[in-house]
């Protein structure tokens, strides 16, 4: 935990990408932000529910949100609001790239469950190793 304010610019931190996107992480303390750019049919994570709530804005494009089974749009500026031990999965969609804002709570600790992969380890292998990339913003 910090102790003092700070300001960030997320065009000068450090972005990664694999196959899953391009990644940064702007914060993480008690809470998590993460700014992901999906291209279409690109997931921000393997289906899964965390012991933690969650939140999710679509900044920028489309993307499909899969929740507890049933999947739906979600257009910019749609924020969806994830409690703690919802399945839920953010895939990138429609013609464009999509830009999402995700926060999420990390107070307590636990671990995400994964219900349909039992080696979620083996799972995002698939997907590659995380290179650094410069700013897609």
């Amino acid at each position: 935990m910090t102790d003092s304010w700070w300001v960030r610019n997320a065009r000068d931190l450090e972005w990664t990408s694999n196959k899953m996107g391009e990644y940064c992480l702007l914060a993480a303390d008690e809470f998590a932000i993460n700014l992901n750019v999906l291209g279409p049919g690109q997931p921000m994570a393997l289906y899964h529910h965390d012991p933690h709530q969650e939140g999710f804005l679509v900044v920028r494009g489309e993307c499909d949100l899969t929740v507890e089974g049933k999947t739906r749009r979600l257009r910019a500026w749609d924020y969806f609001h994830c409690p703690p031990g919802v399945a839920h999965v953010v895939v990138g969609a429609g013609d464009e790239g999509a830009l999402v804002i995700a926060v999420g709570g990390r107070v307590g600790g636990g671990k995400a469950t994964y219900p349909n992969d039992p080696d979620p380890r083996a799972a995002y292998a698939e997907y590659g190793e995380l290179e650094k990339v410069a700013s897609p913003l």
